[in-house]
C-alpha cells in the first residue's frame, strides 16, 4: 500500500501564508513527479504546481511569484509554501505523486486525502 498524507492546511488571513507538506509512506520503489492540486467549491480541481525528479518546477499562472513547490528526496516529501494568500486561493489542496512500487511495475498516481485552506478576514 503507498499512503499520501498531507498537512499545514487551516485558516489564514488575506495577505498571510501557509507551508503545505506531503508525505508519502508505504511500499515505494520510486517516485516521479509530485505535484499540488486544489479544487474549490463548484470548480473543477486545477493543477497549481508540479515538480519533476529532477526538480524542474512548474507553477500556475494564478500563483506565480506567490506559491514555491519544493521536495526532500531524501523523505518523499514535498512541500508547498504559499504566500501573499488571497480569498480566491482556498480550496482543497491535495498532493499527487507518481510511484512505482517494484521494479518493473509502471508508474501509477497516488493522491492524498486532501488538505483544506481558507483564506478570509
Amino acid at each position: 500500500q503507498v499512503q499520501l498524507v498531507e498537512s499545514g492546511g487551516g485558516l489564514v488571513q488575506p495577505g498571510g501564508s501557509l507551508r503545505l507538506s506531503c508525505a508519502a509512506s508505504g511500499s515505494i520503489f520510486s517516485i516521479n513527479a509530485m505535484g499540488w492540486y486544489r479544487q474549490a467549491p463548484g470548480k473543477q480541481r486545477e493543477l497549481v504546481a508540479h515538480i519533476t525528479v529532477g526538480s524542474s518546477a512548474n507553477v500556475a499562472d494564478s500563483v506565480k511569484g506567490r506559491f514555491t513547490i519544493s521536495r526532500d528526496f531524501a523523505k518523499n516529501m514535498v512541500f508547498l509554501q504559499m504566500n501573499s494568500l488571497k480569498p480566491d486561493d482556498t480550496a482543497v489542496y491535495y498532493c499527487n505523486a507518481e510511484i512505482r512500487r517494484r521494479w518493473g511495475e509502471p508508474w501509477a498516481a497516488y493522491w492524498g486525502q486532501g488538505t483544506q485552506v481558507t483564506v478570509s478576514s
